[in-house]
């Protein structure tokens, strides 16, 4: 049941029978040059068209912006940050608290969401909630492992063809992966790491200056 489709009526009675409301939060950032810039929402509003199918959940309107600084170099990329994240969703959550909901299912589509999304958690679990985090792509890893990807790998592009394949630019997939290293002594692995004797350590810079994509740090590479 989607928020913006009932009237305030039907949502007092909801609140009288169920303390539950699903909130999916997403992101607007580069997926690799294949990819549309809203991945991170586009597949989540799909498992929320899912679950609607088979629950009577509360489904509040999809927060479509994320924190993803890292990514902020690419044109159409719109990153908000941690800090209004934060208050976004603290300010949604809060509103829902004194309608009666006490427990919160937060559907979250990107990477760069998870620690905004978990301080605001851990204030309202002191406020006697219970909030449940589901990151969807590490969900799938845990049912096949052979799905791990990386940002805009085979995993989201798969995901993306199942909403909508007119969505994925097939000429460019499977194009070269010009990773760029930090030195010839630091071997990118990752967005945030490089391999310096065997091991893998976080190094900050922004996606940019790892890949010339924008994607496909992953075991996924959609050849």
């Amino acid at each position: 049941m989607r928020l913006e489709h009932i009237a305030w009526p039907r949502a007092e009675k909801y609140f009288k029978e169920n303390d539950t409301v699903l909130i999916a939060v997403g992101s607007c950032e580069c997926h690799g040059r294949h990819l549309p810039l809203g991945t991170d929402t586009i597949i989540p509003n799909r498992i929320l068209e899912l679950i609607e199918e088979k629950s009577g959940v509360l489904i509040a309107p999809t927060i479509p912006y994320g924190s993803t600084k890292s990514l902020a170099c690419y044109p159409g990329t719109i990153d908000i940050g941690d800090e209004l994240l934060c208050g976004l969703l603290a300010a949604v959550m809060d509103n829902f608290y004194r309608h009666g909901a006490r427990r919160f299912v937060i559907l979250n589509g990107h990477g760069g969401n998870i620690k905004p999304i978990e301080n605001v958690g851990f204030d309202f679990e002191k406020r006697g909630c219970l909030v449940a985090l589901l990151n969807w792509w590490l969900m799938a890893w845990d049912m096949n492992p052979a799905w791990k990807g990386g940002h805009g790998g085979g995993e989201e592009t798969a995901g993306v063809m199942g909403v909508n394949p007119d969505l994925v630019d097939r000429s460019e997939i499977g194009g070269p992966l010009e990773y760029i290293h930090l030195s010839d002594r630091f071997e990118t692995t990752g967005f945030r790491s490089v391999k310096y004797k065997g091991v893998n350590i976080e190094i900050l810079r922004p996606v940019d200056h790892v890949t010339s994509t924008g994607g496909w740090i992953g075991p996924d590479h959609p050849a």
